[in-house]
């Protein structure tokens, strides 16, 4: 679990706090298998023993004062009763330490919560979209049989499509065989027949160790639409309006009730992968189909920055049923075709899935994705909730999880994995402080979710192959007490700044703004910078008293290297697609999935796709290389002539005109091997291009030096690059210090 604060050193009072003007709050990472120092919990098997406050319902941890009989709260302050079995435990007579007596971060099984020895199936089901092209139908056989190699022997997987009709394969004989369930057009959100009357769901729930090959000789026989032949009747209009029908909506309604029936008894949990070339346009949920330009002109009402909404409430409805069905759904959207992911991201992000989109089937990273997805491990059935000392309280709370109904700010989380992170902006409790006498600030994260634990084969018998491999539920409880120092000094609150946790926080704020109204959003996070070089300069006294100068005004804070990244940060998350116009070309659907991505990314993770890194060799096989902290065409006079620039989903080698001809393109080696590492540290994979600026375009790399481009006029005036955006900063700062 990493834990990570805008401000390390926490502010004593509302008045300071305000005064910095630095966003206070913090980026949990509850699955990761570290903190964010590398050092692991301390585990053990008693998480049931753990004693919880009978007034704030904290956990014990080596911040509570601890008596013979009895606790204090580190949280609340409440004195507790130990049992006679628990004061024991802490006894401390000569045995081991109990971990939560050893580390304030542990990690404990909970015997018993999912009963004795619990077995469960790991299940995976396929969703393919029929009305799609040969290339799409290619690229998805390659990636579900990249995902066959992933999922743990012993799992259960089953094959669907869906167009105006829903097929349903049975690899388990021995030949394939697909059984249909039509879609009515004009259905009230029911198919005529249940899918369990189609086919029975253990008949169509294969196990992958034993069906392998029957389901990538099934996949084979999947073609598209468009290719069956069309009969030249007096209702052919009809047929060919078929042949074009994608009934996505009812086809994912009827396969969750599918498996609903087993939730609990055969899975846990079950994930869908589903695979759109573009929007629902048949049946319950489907989704307007008209162009972007005349969707736009329909809902945007001449101006084209606010962000398209939702066109239908039918897949939250169906994510909550997802939810209660122990279903995770991803989607896989690769059209460039207008397809209104923000009505379809509710289904992936409330029920714990992964959004991808790909634009075209060429350049699509599919395979490795839902390879990479697969092979990671991931929690789910997660409750997360964030506990604080009194002095102050959670303001508002960020990520990819549905509310408790009756408690507040207890979050569910349906699935999980390490790279998840959630955040958490914080306030004073009215009229409070943390002074020298009171205790101080004190954090505790407590996240509670079930595992599935791979056995390993049981029996020898290769022919049942589902009983060959067993697995078993795990249900733990990871526990992060943490304990932060003061100060009344706004110089100590500058200097333990994390740059990288104060992106984080505006990232999400803004993302929240620019669902009703991007050109708003993208104003309130200027005004912030605006606001916070005017606090830090009145803080230092840059701003003289009755001085008007604008050469007075530091914009580049050199008194505190911590905050120097802050400026272009903003500058680079105004830059972003997540924040351009329509009319500036961008993809309403890209913007929806730029929204899931980088709300659930960690925190450095996250810096990296808003300004990328640019790092200089002279040689592919140089140890030394060189970071340029300018994204500018000043990297150019550098007299390295090779270019790694990393943006977190793009990877690009720029080679120099002047390169030598005797150094090899593509480079080998070393770069090749970092260029790796960085691919396989990734929960996406980044697209990697090769340029030589000799006889390739350039234009890919050109586009990330963000410092020679210009920020939106409408937003700061004749600004034309970076150093222009601060000088804007510094007019109106010198304008409201009049």
């Amino acid at each position: 679990m990493a834990v990570r604060a805008s401000l390390a050193c926490f502010p004593s009072d509302a008045a300071l706090q305000e005064s910095s003007g630095i966003p206070w709050g913090v980026a949990v990472t509850p699955f990761s298998a570290a903190d964010e120092r590398g050092a692991a919990p301390a585990t053990g098997a008693e998480g049931h023993l753990l004693p919880r406050c009978d007034s704030c319902y904290a956990y014990f941890s080596t911040l509570c004062p601890l008596h013979r009989w009895s606790w204090s709260c580190a949280i609340c302050s409440a004195d507790n009763d130990l049992t006679s079995d628990a004061s024991a435990r802490y006894a401390r007579d000569g045995g081991q330490d109990p971990p939560e007596m050893r580390s304030a971060f542990v990690d404990l099984l909970l015997p018993g919560e999912e009963g004795e020895a619990t077995t469960t199936t790991p299940v995976y089901v396929a969703a393919i979209d029929l009305s799609s092209s040969e290339e799409f139908l290619e690229l998805v056989k390659s990636a579900l049989l990249a995902a066959l190699e992933a999922i743990s022997p012993g799992s259960l997987f089953g094959l669907l499509t869906f167009s105006s009709k829903i097929g349903l394969y049975d690899v388990q004989g021995p030949i394939p065989i697909v059984k249909n369930a039509f879609i009515p057009p004009d259905s009230d959100g029911t198919l005529l027949v249940d899918l369990e009357d189609v086919m029975p769901l253990r008949s169509f729930l294969a196990p992958v160790d034993g069906c392998k090959d029957r389901i990538a000789e099934a996949l084979e026989t999947i073609k598209p639409i468009s290719s069956w032949e069309i009969t030249a009747t007096a209702s052919e209009v009809q047929d060919h309006a078929l042949h074009h029908a994608r009934g996505f909506g009812l086809a994912m309604d009827a396969v969750v009730n599918y498996l609903c029936s087993e939730y609990g008894s055969l899975f846990e949990l079950a994930r869908i992968f589903t695979f759109l070339s573009g929007p629902p346009n048949y049946g319950p949920g489907q989704i307007e189909t008209r162009s972007d330009v005349d969707h736009n002109a329909a809902k945007m009402l001449g101006s084209d920055h606010t962000f398209i909404s939702e066109q239908t409430n039918f897949y939250t409805n169906l994510a909550a049923s997802a939810v209660q069905a122990g279903v995770c759904v991803d989607l896989f959207a690769i059209t460039n075709e207008y397809t209104d992911l923000s009505s379809l991201k509710v289904l992936s992000v409330e029920s714990g899935g992964s959004l991808y989109m790909y634009s075209s089937t060429d350049e699509s990273t599919l395979p490795q994705d839902i390879y990479k997805m697969l092979s990671r491990p991931y929690a789910f059935g997660c409750v997360l909730r964030l506990r604080t000392s009194s002095e102050f309280k959670i303001a508002d709370s960020y990520g990819h999880f549905f509310p408790d109904p009756q408690y507040m700010h207890v979050q569910h989380i349906n699935c999980c994995d390490s790279f998840a992170t959630y955040v958490y902006d914080f306030e004073f409790q009215k009229d409070s402080q943390f002074s020298r006498k009171s205790s101080p600030p004190i954090l505790q994260i407590a996240f509670k979710y079930t595992t599935i634990v791979h056995q390993g084969d049981t029996s020898s018998d290769v022919s049942n192959s589902v009983s060959r491999s067993k697995f078993t539920l795990q249900r733990r409880l990871r526990v992060r007490t943490i304990q932060y120092n003061i100060t009344a000094n706004i110089w100590d609150l500058y200097d333990f700044v994390d740059p990288d946790v104060v992106l984080t926080i505006l990232v999400h704020q803004v993302i929240l703004a620019s669902l009703s109204d991007v050109l708003e959003a993208r104003i309130w996070l200027r005004d912030w910078l605006v606001n916070f070089i005017a606090q830090y300069n009145k803080a230092y006294k840059v701003v003289r008293s009755g001085g008007t100068g604008m050469s007075d005004i530091d914009v580049d804070f050199i008194h505190c290297s911590q905050l120097q990244p802050l400026s272009r940060l903003v500058f680079a998350f105004l830059l972003s697609p997540l924040l351009q116009f329509h009319g500036q070309g961008i993809h309403p659907d890209y913007r929806t999935y730029l929204q899931c991505l980088f709300s659930a990314l960690e925190a450095s993770s996250l810096r990296q796709a808003i300004c990328p890194t640019l790092i200089s060799y002279s040689s592919p096989d140089d140890v030394e290389a060189e970071v340029h902290q300018s994204l500018s065409r000043s990297v150019f006079n550098s007299e390295s002539p090779i270019f790694l620039l990393d943006a977190y989903t793009d990877l690009l080698v720029y080679y120099s005109p002047t390169v030598s001809s005797t150094i090899p393109f593509p480079p080998p080696r070393l770069l090749r091997s970092k260029i790796d590492r960085l691919k396989q540290e990734r929960n996406i994979t980044p697209k990697l291009v090769f340029i030589h600026g000799a006889h390739d375009d350039t234009t890919a790399f050109e586009r990330y030096l963000i410092e020679d481009q210009s920020v939106d006029g409408s937003l700061v005036a004749s600004a034309t690059g970076f150093r222009s955006f601060l000088e804007g900063i510094r007019s109106r700062i010198a304008e409201y210090s009049r």
